[in-house]
């Protein structure tokens, strides 16, 4: 069958740029004819909050066909896009949507071809962590245009029922990453980047934004029992926001010693040593629905400590893979402490190396596929 997958892709870069390039492989893989149609504008630059939209490094992929065709704020556009679609006859799409800036385009591409292609939002979001006006009309607009929904998480499949009660939605679980290359040593991570080869590091990995709690951890750090015990906090990201929360707070409880601030965009190559380079990943959000940086961590196989938020509790069960915990600075330093003083580390990764094998490609696909079946 002949898919199409919305969303973005190379150049584009960050989390949802891999997922989409991982799920065209894996379709391709399964047998059927899987293509991108990504961005040429996917937002004005006076939205986009980080330094570039785009990748500075590495090459466009040659295994996987990409459109570079949608201009978000173009409704001409729209309808050139949708004419492309209709003269290609895919068999159904993929909406990748997470934010309701896209429901007006998205959803009028969705509209103008329904008749003739079943379409699907594969939604990672419903509800923005950041509202903004106008979040719920445009949001509507696009749900209301879709044949069926998946979710990555249980909160969103619940979500969805705030703007549909469409019976075709499904959750299935986020498959790992398996584009940032196979794992390496610690040593060798470490060495590469600049790290002590004996400390005991937590992984505070991605995009920082408020509503990912890296302040709670940061608060964490700051316990005596951490601080005597030498335990450092990798944080790897670039700020989405103003950084002088999280640098007020290293600097009140003199935290220059046990942060080490990695905080710029983390190209593609390097996010391999990040995760080899740890002994834990940290994810202590104050909101979720699911996360790619759990998956991530996943296929580096690292045990991880995750708040008791969204979706994140559905995927890191507690006292095997890690820790799911309340999303309080103290409760995030008990569990480091436990963690290192109790040696749990060979432990949980063999819980994580467990609970990987249910998150594999052909589940999602199989899931989409039973899905797609489903809608008439």
């Amino acid at each position: 069958m002949k898919f199409f997958i919305i969303g973005p892709a190379y150049p584009l870069r960050g989390g949802p740029a891999q997922f989409n390039e991982n799920l065209c492989r894996a379709m391709n893989k399964e047998g059927h004819d899987a293509q991108i149609i990504s961005y040429s504008l996917q937002y004005p630059g006076f939205l986009f909050p980080g330094s570039t939209q785009y990748e500075t490094s590495g090459s466009a992929p040659t295994d996987i066909k990409i459109h570079t065709k949608i201009n978000t704020v173009n409704p001409f556009n729209w309808f050139a896009v949708a004419r492309f679609i209709k003269r290609e006859k895919p068999d159904a799409i993929i909406f990748r949507f997470w934010l309701p800036f896209f429901g007006p385009s998205l959803g009028t591409i969705a509209r103008l071809v329904r008749k003739k292609t079943k379409v699907f939002a594969l939604t990672d979001n419903v509800l923005p962590h950041e509202k903004r006006f106008g979040d719920k009309p445009f949001t509507k607009y696009f749900i209301k245009s879709c044949h069926g929904f998946i979710t990555m998480s249980h909160k969103v499949f619940d979500d969805l029922s705030v703007f549909t009660n469409n019976p075709h939605k499904i959750y299935t679980p986020h498959p790992m990453y398996e584009s940032y290359g196979e794992p390496v040593s610690r040593s060798e991570a470490r060495k590469k980047l600049g790290l002590n080869e004996n400390d005991k590091i937590i992984l505070f990995f991605g995009l920082i934004r408020k509503y990912k709690g890296l302040d709670f951890l940061l608060e964490a750090m700051a316990d005596e029992r951490i601080k005597k015990a030498g335990y450092k906090l990798l944080v790897a990201g670039e700020h989405y926001e103003d950084p002088k929360v999280y640098t007020d707070i290293i600097e009140e409880h003199k935290l220059q010693d046990s942060v080490i601030l990695h905080t710029k965009f983390i190209a593609n190559e390097d996010v391999r040593d990040y995760f080899c380079a740890c002994n834990i990943v940290g994810q202590t959000y104050r909101n979720a629905t699911n996360s790619g940086v759990t998956m991530v961590g996943y296929y580096y196989e690292k045990p991880m400590l995750v708040t008791n938020v969204g979706g994140l509790a559905e995927i890191v069960p507690h006292g095997k893979a890690g820790y799911v915990i309340s999303p309080e600075p103290k409760v995030i330093a008990d569990s480091i402490v436990d963690y290192f003083e109790n040696n749990k580390e060979e432990e949980f990764t063999k819980g994580v190396i467990e609970e990987k094998r249910k998150y594999e490609w052909k589940t999602f696909i199989d899931a989409f596929l039973n899905l797609y079946r489903k809608v008439k």
